[in-house]
């Protein structure tokens, strides 16, 4: 569900307020009264001022008692505004001193996403039901405010049971969040010429289609598109996952979520470039209609491929929407977003995606973004040598290693090769968010927030 928490900018704090939150850290000392000195008490608690360090001070308030939190900043004030959210969970409100300088827009975004909650039924526990923010710059703030809702919305689609979230429920809510932002979205049901997207989702009783989003500012110079996986359940086909395998497989549309929730924030944060999403929405189910190992199938635009593997569907999927983008959008630069191999994921754990970029320039500026936003991404490579391993017989390309060794490959490196090819001569990225769009409750919305800071941080065509 949306964020319910408020956000309200106050010029100053009540000084009763019944839960205040108060900076320190390294360097600088909470200035706020207290029953005992504050130099003590840090002492006493062997307080360092470290991001996400929280010291609950008990204060006299009449015949109550109010409560002051101590906050450590440190130099991440991402972890400090986590640590309020959380802190504050049940409270009618929580008024924050901001500090005098650091990214208050990311200690905003984290304080709010650290209330979000997803339910179906009774609701558990409420989270704080209003922050009040006090210092900082006002812009900043609501960039953060703005940041938060796109992840959580991401979060939301994530979240949603596969039980719902259909193709076709998908696109509804694409349809849903563009015309609420004033997003241009168009679904195309019939496929014509998309026969990746058709093989995938033709196992299911519940059809694929393609979602276009578009956002045109005013004046722009420099087109982007973003693609996003969007398999809305992915029982692996034919070629069938464990049991296990299947269990966080409502999420494998994260990619696709993560286009749709930046596509509907973009009028909010005045991006000065035009901006293009295609969200391939399918099921991957198996049934007598569904793709076989063997079959070969014709991408948009002509090449054939042999399905070798239908667990390997999300590739099948964007390769139809990359060489769409590239024949017929004419954009400066293409980044696809994708849950799309469990190898990225033993490379690099949960705490960072795979970037692979065929243009230094992009991967530099998508790093960066990672960094500022959050979501932070390890550039891997594209080896050439091993696209050989992607040779068929009887097909232009396989869409796995046609004879994969005893030892794992590097699925990654080779999906990513396997994208490459429907990309023409465009520079392009692909994020292989397969790591970091899972937590333990649920999804993260991870790959909102870069997106949101790479487009902001454009404004022309690179020389």
């Amino acid at each position: 569900m949306p964020i319910e928490t408020r956000l309200t900018i106050a010029p100053q704090a009540i000084a009763d307020a019944e839960f205040l939150a108060v900076p320190f850290g390294p360097g600088r000392t909470p200035e706020v009264d207290l029953p005992l000195p504050v130099d003590a008490l840090l002492a006493h608690y062997q307080a360092k001022g470290e991001p996400g360090e929280v010291l609950e001070i008990p204060v006299a308030n009449g015949d109550g008692v109010r409560r002051v939190l101590l906050y450590g900043t440190g130099d991440d004030l991402r972890k400090a505004g986590a640590a309020l959210g959380g802190k504050a969970k049940g409270r009618p409100s929580l008024t924050v001193l901001l500090p005098p300088d650091g990214d208050v827009a990311a200690l905003v975004e984290a304080a709010l996403l650290a209330t979000y909650q997803f339910t179906i039924g009774e609701v558990r526990g409420r989270p704080v039901g209003e922050i009040v923010v006090v210092g900082g710059d006002e812009a900043a703030i609501r960039r953060g405010e703005a940041t938060a809702r796109a992840t959580a919305a991401a979060r939301d689609l994530i979240n949603t049971p596969a039980s719902i979230k259909t193709p076709g429920w998908l696109a509804a809510q694409a349809v849903e969040l563009g015309a609420a932002a004033g997003v241009g979205v168009r679904v195309d049901t019939e496929l014509a010429g998309f026969g990746g997207i058709r093989a995938v989702g033709k196992g299911s009783v519940n059809p694929p289609c393609l979602v276009e989003m578009s956002y045109t500012p005013a004046s722009y110079d420099r087109h982007v598109v973003l693609v996003g996986k969007g398999i809305t359940f992915d029982s692996g086909g034919l070629s069938l996952k464990t049991s296990d395998g299947m269990k966080t497989m409502k999420t494998d549309m994260a990619g696709g979520a993560a286009v749709i929730a930046t596509l509907a924030a973009l009028p909010g944060f005045d991006v000065p470039v035009k901006v293009t999403g295609l969200i391939a929405c399918a099921e991957n189910s198996f049934s007598g209609s569904a793709q076989r190992p063997s079959d070969v199938i014709t991408q948009y635009g002509g090449r054939t491929v042999e399905v070798l593997n239908t667990d390997a569907e999300g590739r099948l999927v964007l390769a139809d929407a990359l060489a769409y983008a590239d024949a017929e959008l004419d954009p400066d630069a293409m980044v696809d977003v994708a849950t799309l191999t469990g190898a990225a994921r033993v490379a690099l754990g949960t705490g960072l995606g795979a970037l692979y970029a065929s243009d230094d320039t992009l991967a530099a500026e998508l790093l960066a973004a990672g960094e500022r936003g959050g979501d932070r991404m390890w550039r891997m490579p594209l080896i050439d040598d091993y696209r050989a391993e992607l040779d068929s017989d009887v097909a232009d390309l396989s869409n796995v290693e046609r004879n994969p060794s005893p030892i794992p490959a590097a699925g990654s490196v080779t999906a990513a090769l396997f994208l490459r090819e429907f990309v023409g001569k465009r520079p392009w990225a692909h994020l292989d968010i397969a790591g970091p769009a899972r937590a333990d409750k649920g999804a993260t919305g991870f790959g909102v927030r870069l997106l949101l800071e790479w487009l902001s941080g454009l404004g022309s065509v690179r020389s």
